[in-house]
């Protein structure tokens, strides 16, 4: 993100809005609870950004048909135009540490990051069992 930082700001954009337009423009109309898993942002957090996104015309909130007590997003054309704008210049970052790194280090790199996102995931952590493995760590044996 540091790297395409400087563009979001250029467009009065946070990394938490980028992750959310990212998602809609990625899926569409998209439940709320989706947005926060998706985009990697707490529940309570997320209703800030999207108030702020809101009232600067980049999404548009309502309730869903299916189920009034459930709240739907989706990208506004100005959303839309933003994700469009910038997903190239992220792509293009993409191509460039693919290119640099090569593809069997770029995918371990992922690879090692999902793991990290794990282990922060509740019910992980030093001598609890995370959902990856089941497993509780094994404590070194003393030197």
């Amino acid at each position: 993100m540091a790297h395409n930082r400087p563009r979001l700001r250029e467009h009065g954009l946070s990394d938490q809005q980028w992750r959310v337009l990212r998602v809609l423009g990625e899926h569409g109309t998209v439940e709320t609870g989706r947005v926060a898993r998706e985009a990697f942002i707490l529940g309570p957090s997320l209703t800030g950004v999207l108030a702020r996104m809101e009232r600067d015309g980049l999404i548009r909130r309502e309730r869903d048909p299916a189920d009034q007590r459930r709240t739907v997003v989706e990208a506004t054309a100005k959303g839309r135009k933003l994700v469009d704008k910038l997903s190239h210049a992220v792509e293009a970052h993409y191509q460039w540490m693919e290119a640099t790194l090569g593809k069997a280090k770029l995918q371990q790199l992922y690879r090692l990051l999902d793991e990290l996102i794990e282990l922060e995931q509740p019910g992980a952590g030093p001598g609890r069992p995370s959902r990856r493995n089941g497993a509780a760590p094994q404590a070194e044996a003393p030197a």
